[in-house]
């Protein structure tokens, strides 16, 4: 089943290394193991307006998530697979697969990257993502100041997060029927400034990747800041039912509970009023 007009569609809802993790054989990857239908791709969601098609993220999932996408929004005869590609920081789930975009896969022609400043100074002083501008598979365009894609109006907003390398960005998507916030990654809300983030937004995919402290047996979580999801919860429980539901926990670690959608902790996100995201699922914008 295919969808119509200007929407997104959800590639992947997992922490970048995607569930069930390289190395884990505890229970919450066990199962996933065994049976691929439990499995989930890094995060990453498509835009699709008039026929064209633009990835927020190049996940190490990019193939699968292209095929995904070719699924939910055809493309027309000679159409390239993807028009673009933004990305919202340098960490190894949202920017290697980059690496397809080049001769060894798909041998895109300059297809748009937007990137904001320190992103993109990385990308073409290092190897190997210089490559593909040297080699005109790739244009850079500056993701700082808005722009359109389309039907869809497109913004930054800077938000807190371990910046080793670039930025970390949220993005707001205004298109025709209504505007959708894509914030993956984020240290802490108290760092961030809420009202440039949800001031009119009806939709807002927000970082979910653990759901409470005690997660990673053995490690130091303060090591691995992320709003958790039930204080995320706690924090917004004011908001009327309307504004709850339209927020989606998305970039789930792949201990976190939610990526199982029967489990308890998911049943509370949804009697609380919140969504979980879905691979698969389509935001009309």
């Amino acid at each position: 089943m295919t969808a119509t007009g200007s929407f997104l569609v959800i590639l992947g809802i997992a922490q970048d290394a995607g569930h069930p993790q390289v190395g884990c054989t505890a229970s919450c990857c066990e199962s996933a193991w065994a049976d691929p239908s439990l499995r989930h791709l890094p995060t990453s969601v498509a835009i699709v307006d008039g026929g064209r098609r633009w990835l927020l993220d190049a996940t190490p999932a990019l193939p699968e998530q292209v095929h995904r996408l070719d699924l939910a929004a055809p493309r027309a005869p000679g159409q390239p697979a993807l028009d673009g590609v933004l990305l919202t920081h340098a960490h190894m789930g949202h920017y290697t697969g980059l690496v397809h975009l080049g001769r060894e896969g798909l041998g895109m022609d300059r297809v748009p990257i937007y990137a904001m400043p320190r992103m993109a100074q990385m990308l073409v002083t290092a190897a190997p993502w210089e490559l593909l501008f040297r080699a005109d598979h790739a244009r850079l365009v500056d993701a700082s100041r808005p722009f359109v894609l389309g039907s869809v109006e497109v913004s930054t907003v800077l938000v807190p997060h371990r910046d080793e390398y670039s930025e970390t960005v949220a993005y707001r998507l205004k298109g025709p029927t209504q505007t959708v916030l894509y914030l993956p990654d984020l240290d802490s809300w108290d760092d961030a400034d809420l009202d440039a983030l949800f001031d009119g937004v009806d939709v807002a995919l927000v970082d979910g990747t653990f759901f409470r402290d005690g997660e990673l047996v053995g490690r130091d979580m303060s090591q691995v800041p992320h709003p958790r999801v039930v204080d995320t919860m706690a924090r917004f429980a004011r908001w009327p039912a309307e504004r709850r539901a339209g927020l989606h926990f998305i970039h789930l670690n792949h201990t976190n509970p939610l990526l199982d959608p029967q489990s308890p902790a998911a049943v509370a996100v949804r009697t609380a009023g919140y969504a979980i995201a879905s691979e698969g699922q389509i935001i009309p914008l």
